[in-house]
């Protein structure tokens, strides 16, 4: 998928556009199906209840609200998550409603590096730290093919050079 072309300057293009790694999302959908299992029992405890209607609207919204805040939403922020690699910069973006984000020029960057753990390997994904004229070295975590990101932008940033 293509960055949005308005965010570019003339002469500049996406060499590779990524959201986090899917991992983001396991805690998620593990909550969504433990919202829907616990529903579910709790639904069939009070069948035999007069009042059970009642109780399963209660239980059908808490769940909704629930599933919304828990799932629907950390979903939402992953797909709006943004790491772009240009030929001028590296973009970072994030938020819907709330939108942050941080661009750093390939001239202002001094090294590019990677870590992993043996989970994060075998998943494929790593965390990338950028270090540039600022004095805090810019870390951005759950980056998919981390190696090969880290490959790529040492190339741009030299290309700049």
């Amino acid at each position: 998928m293509a960055y949005p072309d308005d965010l570019l300057v003339d002469g500049e293009r996406v060499v590779m556009h990524k959201h986090p790694h899917v991992k983001m999302l396991l805690a998620p959908v593990l909550v969504l199906l433990l919202v829907v299992a616990v529903g579910t029992f709790l639904a069939a405890l009070v069948r035999e209840q007069p009042w059970a209607p009642w109780a399963w609207l209660a239980l059908a919204v808490g769940g909704l609200a629930l599933a919304v805040w828990l799932t629907l939403v950390p979903v939402i922020r992953w797909r709006t998550t943004h790491f772009v690699v240009t030929t001028r910069r590296v973009l970072v973006r994030e938020g819907v409603l709330s939108r942050t984000g941080i661009d750093i020029p390939m001239s202002r960057i001094n090294s590019v590096q990677f870590r992993h753990t043996v989970l994060e390997r075998f998943l494929g994904c790593g965390t990338l730290v950028i270090e540039s004229a600022s004095d805090e070295p810019l870390e951005f975590a759950d980056i998919p093919d981390v190696e090969r990101v880290q490959g790529l932008l040492y190339q741009e940033v030299a290309d700049e050079s």
